[in-house]
């Protein structure tokens, strides 16, 4: 029997960003980058440990926004061409520094590191890391769920808008995995009553909150934040365990802001002229994935990092980890009943933000392979655990400070009224053609329905909050309400200009099978 379980949950998602217009798109390194330092290294990890034998369980989101940038053609093709890019600028870094042994050691493990990801990405992957998800699947090893459509924090939202977000959702998780999802990731953990419902009626089993959206339901949780509890309208919640997240992704109180690790701001792309930098950097100071520093410490001018250091810090920190959890599961397994401990991040905190993230990952996960408690996913943990406690969840996300100021602030609540504006004329048009769309009307209402769900981003509002790349999230939110409001009157005065439409679908081409029907109550 085992001594308690543990659900380690990944949250991959970014914004869709596609810019066929432009050669060279800034924005468009987000998905580059993330790719390099985040997905290629999860999928070798856990390919690696299927290979080895390793028992293990995951629970993996990977976002309908997401999904469509990797099946992307254009972005595959802008992905090889950017490891090309930094594979030249790495030899030139190796032949840059070979009077000086330490860096010359660094620029050799970039060009290695580099040279691996496009193996992996062209060579054993075909360009389609989604293949290489839904194979691991497959195996039962990584349990892959589904999100809202375009990541829209959806208690901002009217029912209709929520309830398309959800289904469009679920349908785009099905012609990406050819399955039914059964658990559902709530963008930024946010829920408000009422969702359960929505979440039923596509067939979905379980999401996750906050641990306060929790532990404040009513009645209150018998078993605090240790027990799946069932909602009223029948999908169970689970809840964040706060302690063993942040010990992870805090770089104040966590493992990322040791100072043997990798420094994420300290990045060449700043440091070294432009001529040398040009073909990566097109004349703008940006990261360009070489870092040679570490972390070091404050105030201090910044040690060369340490490949050697760094691994020992990572087998150090997945070994305190492994306690910990063994601690707290052997505490709760004192209250008769058995607990699970869930544990999601945002998956881009592995590489991207924490270099090393991938490698303690897969040293915790070796370890525990030997421990008394058990690596599970949540659709698992049900299945033998089917009698739970019924109630309530309260309004919550796992935000700061636990609701909804990050993304209804005075810098961007005023993208709201708009919204809501179109969400209601998308309602109304989509319920006047419901039973009598003619395939040119089909067309204009599903891109409609893209540009409105686009414009629902929650990202935007988040980077508006931040003040990173405001200007950007300010034009994206309008360039999709103006398109959605210029396409619906030319549709309603029935002078739809089709240059505009295929402009709207050139640029916006994801769900091609969007059903713009979910606008309508009860429609199909």
């Amino acid at each position: 029997m085992a001594s308690g379980f543990l659900a380690l949950v990944l949250h991959a998602h970014l914004p869709f960003v596609r810019h066929p217009e432009h050669e060279h798109f800034l924005e468009e390194d987000w998905l580059f980058e993330a790719i390099t330092e985040t997905y290629i290294p999860l999928l070798a990890m856990m390919q690696r440990l299927v290979s080895d034998a390793v028992p293990f369980r995951l629970t993996m989101s990977v976002t309908p926004t997401l999904c469509a940038m990797l099946q992307d053609d254009l972005l595959r093709e802008r992905y090889v061409r950017h490891i090309d890019l930094l594979l030249d600028l790495a030899a030139r870094e190796i032949q840059r520094s070979r009077d000086q042994p330490q860096l010359h050691k660094l620029a050799e493990f970039y060009f290695e590191m580099f040279s691996e990801s496009r193996r992996l990405f062209v060579e054993q992957w075909k360009c389609d890391l989604l293949a290489a998800f839904r194979q691991l699947r497959k195996t039962g090893v990584l349990e892959i769920i589904a999100c809202a459509a375009t990541h829209a924090l959806l208690p901002l939202h009217s029912r209709e808008a929520m309830r398309a977000q959800v289904l469009i959702g679920r349908d785009a998780y099905v012609d990406v995995f050819e399955v039914d999802p059964i658990g559902f990731w709530l963008p930024e953990c946010a829920y408000a009553p009422g969702l359960e419902s929505i979440l039923q009626e596509a067939n979905l089993r379980w999401f996750i909150l906050d641990a306060h959206g929790l532990i404040y339901a009513k009645p209150r949780p018998q078993r605090a934040i240790y027990a799946p509890c069932y909602t009223p309208a029948g999908p169970a919640v689970f809840a964040r365990d706060r302690d063993s997240s942040r010990q992870v992704w805090s770089a104040q109180e966590g493992y990322p802001g040791d100072p043997a690790y990798r420094e994420f701001y300290r990045d060449i792309g700043f440091d070294l002229p432009m001529d040398h930098l040009w073909p990566v950097a097109r004349g703008t100071r940006k990261f360009s994935g070489v870092k040679y520093h570490r972390i070091t410490g404050q105030g201090v001018e910044k040690d060369l990092y340490d490949r050697d250091a760094a691994e020992k810090a990572a087998d150090g920190h997945a070994t305190h980890f492994l306690e910990q959890r063994r601690r707290q599961l052997q505490a709760l397994g004192a209250l008769n009943f058995d607990p699970i401990v869930i544990v999601p991040f945002d998956a881009e905190l592995f590489g991207h933000w924490w270099f090393e993230g991938p490698r303690f990952l897969e040293l915790f996960i070796r370890k525990a392979a030997n421990e008394d408690f058990r690596l599970t996913t949540p659709n698992e943990f049900l299945a033998d655990h089917p009698t739970q406690q019924t109630l309530e969840p309260a309004t919550s996300t796992w935000g700061d400070k636990g609701h909804l100021e990050v993304w209804l602030s005075p810098s961007n609540s005023w993208i709201y009224p708009h919204l809501h504006t179109a969400a209601r004329r998308m309602t109304e048009v989509a319920r006047g053609y419901v039973n009598n769309a003619t395939p040119f009307a089909d067309r204009v209402l599903k891109q409609l329905a893209r540009e409105l769900l686009l414009a629902q981003s929650s990202d935007w509002a988040f980077l508006m909050k931040t003040g990173t790349a405001k200007e950007y999230a300010t034009k994206r939110t309008m360039d999709h309400l103006v398109r959605f409001n210029r396409l619906h009157d030319q549709f309603a005065a029935n002078d739809v200009d089709e240059k505009f439409l295929r402009d709207c679908e050139w640029h916006h081409n994801l769900f091609p099978n969007v059903n713009w029907r979910y606008y309508c109550s009860g429609g199909l």
